[in-house]
């Protein structure tokens, strides 16, 4: 599994959102793309102890699908989104485009960071856990809109 500390992964997210659209159709789901946008904003903002909705500890998360978080078992399509996560309101493009590039940097640039406090669900995730974890989730919404 790649892992978003990388710097060629990095580089390879950062051109992937650049290649969408506004006009950018999803494969599956219900959001549109600047709707994932805003979406993908959430676990980055999580590990960045940044503004984001408050999760409660899981032991069925924990349990159940923890390690499918980071590991190289790809999601399936249309998996449930926790409440807190969903974004069905209509977002702007441009600006959530522009957030989700700034937050994909700044997770980047924190791979000399050694100690992560815990996910607030899923409990403690290692280093290497955090950076696969994160390319993941965004891997699994780029695809959802084919790039």
């Amino acid at each position: 599994m790649k892992s978003l500390f990388e710097e060629s992964t990095l580089q390879e997210i950062k051109s992937r959102i650049d290649n969408l659209s506004n006009e950018s159709n999803a494969l599956w789901g219900k959001m549109d793309v600047a709707q994932m946008f805003n979406h993908c904003q959430f676990p980055l903002k999580i590990a960045l102890k940044k503004d984001h909705p408050h999760l409660k500890p899981s032991l069925l998360a924990k349990l159940f699908f923890k390690k499918a978080m980071y590991n190289d078992k790809p999601w399936k399509k249309n998996l449930p989104t926790h409440s807190k996560l969903k974004v069905v309101e209509p977002k702007e493009f441009q600006s959530e485009k522009d957030k989700l590039l700034e937050l994909v940097s700044e997770f980047s640039n924190q791979r000399g960071k050694k100690e992560w406090d815990p996910h607030p669900m899923f409990g403690k995730f290692t280093y290497e856990q955090w950076g696969k974890m994160q390319y993941k989730h965004l891997d699994h919404h780029l695809q959802q809109f084919n790039v």
